[in-house]
C-alpha cells in the first residue's frame, strides 16, 4: 500500500515507474486520500505490515527496515518465513 507523505508522492505513473525500476511484482494499493492509513491508525512512514493466507496481520515493522543499522529486513524475512511454514495455525507466531 502506497500512501503519499507528501503532493509531489501522489502521481501513479511515477510510483508505477520506481515500481518497475525496483522490480516489484506484487499489487500495490494506491491510497491517496489516506482512508486506509487512518483506518490502520498508521503514524509512520514507512510501515510493513505482514498479513497471512487467512488476512490476519501477524507481524509489522514501523520505520525504515535498515534504520541506522538496525536488521529489519532480516528479521521481517524470518518472520515470513515462519509464516509460510505455518500451515497449521492462522493466529499465533
Amino acid at each position: 500500500m502506497h500512501t503519499p507523505e507528501g503532493q509531489s508522492e501522489k502521481s501513479v505513473e511515477q510510483l508505477r515507474a520506481k515500481a518497475a525500476e525496483e522490480k516489484l511484482q506484487f499489487p500495490i494499493l494506491v491510497d491517496n486520500d489516506r482512508a486506509n492509513w487512518n483506518a490502520w491508525g498508521t503514524g509512520i512512514w514507512p510501515s510493513v505490515y505482514l498479513i497471512d493466507k487467512e488476512g490476519y496481520v501477524r507481524y509489522w515493522w514501523y520505520g525504515e527496515l535498515q534504520w541506522q543499522g538496525t536488521d529489519g529486513e532480516q528479521i521481517m524475512r524470518r518472520c515470513i518465513e515462519q509464516l509460510l511454514g505455518d500451515s497449521s495455525s492462522t493466529t499465533g507466531g
